[in-house]
């Protein structure tokens, strides 16, 4: 049943440190209405929900939709930095909403496509492509690495969850050989994770440190900004090989999804990044497939910055289903 014009929703979106509530009017987010709440100032997600609800006036809202940096199964979720009950149940006793869903965090971004500003769109791949209405793949770089492919549907939009993070490290190089046998030993599994993150990065800085005398360790922030500044050779080196893996990463993945409407780079991570995509090989580490190199010019590839894309989707998504 569809909601009414005037009826407002509730979306959220929980990440590894904060959590984001607002209100949206059917698609719209309204940007006034966002909040951000520390996780670890609330016991609960309800304690969260009930305070924005109650610093809203007491609003009514219709349905709820909260985004989660984490896997959703039945209605639940989890997050392993983060001990708070999350479900349907709690999300709808939490809200008053009467209708309720839990997204993971891309898929909530990939709902959010075809309805952020243009200006939030940065393009660094042209794609020979001109496709529009096929498949796209959201590409999540932040605290962890995941994917998501959206498909266009009859039936409307289809993102369907996966965990891609803790799929193997690719090697193409012998650099990348010594990177996985040292994350092996420090790991037991090297995963494109623990390359392609925030930690990853700062993974990849402390690889790049090895046998340098004096050398301490840095966050990611810091590890990009003295790459910027030219003062850190192995933080040059870090972001580089960031860039290379995360390009060859993006190319097999394409290969597997095919999305040929274009592939989305979200996050905070990749909003640090993507400045150094050009200089540091991206475009030939996504292109180096052997015979099918030629092929790889059909994919476009952009970077996405609002920082409100996760909760625009939560709101798309509960519009597209009220009237399904």
């Amino acid at each position: 049943m569809a909601h009414a014009p005037n009826t407002l929703n509730l979306v959220a979106d929980i990440g590894g440190t904060n959590t984001r509530v607002a209100l949206a009017r059917g698609k719209m987010l309204l940007p006034e209405t966002v909040t951000k709440y520390k996780n670890t100032a609330h016991s609960s997600l309800q304690d969260v929900l009930k305070k924005f609800i109650q610093e809203q006036g007491g609003v009514d809202t219709s349905a709820a939709c909260i985004a989660i940096a984490g896997p959703v199964r039945n209605g639940q979720a989890s997050m392993t930095n983060l001990d708070w009950e999350i479900d349907l149940e709690t999300l709808a006793d939490a809200s008053k909403a009467e209708n309720t869903a839990i997204l993971n965090d891309l898929q909530a971004q990939g709902h959010a496509l075809g309805h952020l500003p243009p200006e939030s769109e940065t393009q660094i791949i042209h794609g020979t492509s001109i496709e529009k209405e096929t498949t796209r793949m959201m590409v999540g770089l932040g605290t962890g690495f995941n994917i998501a492919p959206v498909f266009e549907t009859p039936n409307g939009r289809f993102i369907p969850p996966s965990e891609s993070g803790h799929i193997s490290l690719p090697i193409n190089t012998e650099m990348d050989r010594k990177l996985s046998a040292h994350f092996d030993a420090q790991f037991g599994f090297p995963t494109i994770e623990h390359a392609l993150s925030g930690n990853g990065l700062e993974n990849l800085y402390n690889f790049h440190c090895c046998g340098v005398e004096g050398a301490a360790h840095k966050n990611a922030a810091t590890i990009v900004a003295d790459c910027e500044a030219g003062i850190d050779p192995a933080a040059t080196r870090a972001v580089r090989h960031f860039v290379q893996i995360l390009g060859s990463v993006c190319g097999d993945l394409a290969l597997v999804q095919l999305p040929f409407s274009g592939i989305y780079l979200v996050g905070g991570v990749s909003r640090a990044i993507a400045p150094h995509l050009s200089e540091f090989g991206f475009l030939d580490a996504f292109r180096a497939k052997g015979r099918f190199e030629d092929f790889m010019n059909s994919f476009s590839v952009a970077a996405i910055s609002d920082d409100f894309a996760a909760l625009t989707g939560c709101a798309a998504y509960l519009e597209s289903s009220a009237h399904a």
